[in-house]
């Protein structure tokens, strides 16, 4: 998603989009349009990490045409909102790094698994490398998956008894059955 005015919702170019809300009804629904907001961004910008830290520096946090920047707590709370829909994930204590999931790990895991049954590589080992940028994948929306995220979506298939990790200083993969 670029800064083109046509692909933003009508929100973002609204400036009290930007200041979180006091009456709860109109903050509720703006937590919802910045949910959206951030999954779509994310979704088409590949993103699997957000530092709150430097969220200014994106166009989604910071609307340069109307000089308007959600704050860095505001962003924290909606982060919050995604983590209990199992959006989004707290990388650290302080909730400054957070991974965003456009689908939630379990959504991730049933494409990722899907996509293997369809090739036909149940009992297949597969590297974490070939499952996000092989030549299979490419078409698929999980390709480009950063490898933390990845390995957190083979841990659902893991403990489903789909699959098997190997994660050693030498390898990075996974066995499917």
């Amino acid at each position: 998603m670029s800064t083109s005015t046509s692909e933003w919702p009508w929100q973002y170019h609204f400036p009290p989009f930007f200041t979180l809300q006091p009456h709860p009804e109109t903050r509720a629904k703006q937590v919802s349009a910045w949910k959206s907001l951030i999954l779509d961004y994310c979704q088409k910008n590949k993103l699997y990490i957000v530092d709150v830290r430097e969220a200014h520096q994106l166009p989604l946090f910071h609307n340069t045409t109307m000089n308007r920047k959600l704050d860095p707590s505001v962003i924290v709370s909606i982060l919050s909102e995604l983590a209990k829909t199992g959006n989004a994930a707290a990388l650290d204590k302080a909730k400054n790094r957070w991974e965003i999931y456009w689908h939630t790990l379990e959504e991730w895991a049933s494409m990722i698994y899907d996509h293997i049954c369809e090739l036909g590589m149940q009992n297949s080992v597969l590297t974490l490398f070939e499952l996000s940028q092989g030549d299979d994948v490419q078409s698929k929306e999980f390709s480009g998956m950063q490898t933390d995220v990845l390995v957190k979506v083979l841990r659902v298939l893991e403990n489903e008894r789909k699959c098997e990790l190997i994660l050693s200083d030498e390898e990075q993969g996974v066995k499917f059955f």
